[in-house]
């Protein structure tokens, strides 16, 4: 299947260092060779730096 739109909360969260760092770089391939778009749900800042677009929400308010 090709997605056009990958939607992950949390993907690494219950994960393995080595593991959750596989998952992540096969979604970030997917995004970058395949065109899909990549929506990610993390409390993990190095993982969020990762992210060509960052958007937070903090007590209900979102910032961009």
């Amino acid at each position: 299947m090709k997605p056009r739109l990958l939607l992950a909360d949390e993907p690494t969260g219950n994960l393995d260092a080595d593991t959750g760092g596989e998952i992540i770089d096969l979604m970030f391939e997917m995004n970058r060779e395949a065109g899909t778009t990549l929506v990610l749900v993390t409390h993990d800042e190095a993982l969020a730096h990762r992210c060509g677009r960052t958007i937070r929400l903090a007590a209900g308010r979102l910032s961009l």
